[in-house]
Parts: C-alpha cells; sequence; structure tokens
C-alpha cells in the first residue's frame, strides 16, 4: 500500500508539473481548450497556478491531503469540460488529454482516500 501511494503521488504530481509549460507559455492548444470553455486567459494561468500548488502539496506530508483535493478539483473541472463542451479528443491528440486527466483523477481519488484521517475536522470522524 505504501508503493501504491508513493507511486499515485509522484503520477499525479509530474502530470500536473508537465501541463504547466503549456499552460504558462501560451501554447496554442492551452489557449485553444481555455477560449472554447471561455475561460482564456485567466483560467489557463489559475488552473495552472492550482495545479502547481497541488503537485508541490503532494509531497508536503503534513498537506499531502489537500494537495490531492486540489488536483481531484481541477481535474474534475477538466474532465467534465472534455465531456460536455471540448470533447475527448481535442485538436487531433486522441484523446491523450482526456486520459491523463482521468489518471490524475484516479491517483487523486486513491491518495485523498488513504489521507482521509488527516483531514481536518472531519478526518477523525472517517472510518
Amino acid at each position: 500500500m505504501k508503493i501504491a501511494f508513493k507511486i499515485a503521488r509522484i503520477i499525479a504530481a509530474v502530470l500536473l508539473l508537465q501541463t504547466l509549460y503549456f499552460k504558462f507559455t501560451g501554447s496554442a492548444e492551452s489557449i485553444y481548450i481555455f477560449e472554447k470553455v471561455g475561460a482564456e486567459p485567466v483560467g489557463r494561468i489559475g488552473s495552472g497556478i492550482i495545479e502547481l500548488i497541488a503537485a508541490i502539496l503532494l509531497f508536503v506530508p503534513r498537506f499531502i491531503w489537500l494537495g490531492a483535493g486540489l488536483a481531484l478539483g481541477v481535474m474534475s473541472g477538466a474532465l467534465l469540460s472534455h465531456l460536455t463542451i471540448l470533447g475527448i479528443e481535442v485538436k487531433g491528440d486522441g484523446g491523450l488529454l482526456f486520459i491523463l486527466g482521468c489518471v490524475v483523477f484516479l491517483c487523486s481519488l486513491f491518495i485523498l482516500w488513504v489521507e482521509r484521517r488527516h483531514i481536518p475536522v472531519i478526518g477523525s470522524k472517517l472510518p
């Protein structure tokens, strides 16, 4: 379980961090995505900042739960955008962005489940 937990944290963080270059440099694909959902440039930069914070927190023992929660929230929005506005495939990527979003979502969900008892206020009440 400890190994799976570490692997999930690494995978989620790496995937979150690798998209930052495209968001922060304003790549054509990133701009297209956020224009299509009506959130360019604030949504692109804002989600990039949240993803950066989430990736960092995934390696701060006291705040792993928060990093996973932030990543889960951002990925929920991204996946919802794919399912309602963008489609699974964006600009001929074969669905890669959607699949990577699903991977981060599932890793974050697993991390949050493992860390559930560390969540302030509600953690002590969870099984």
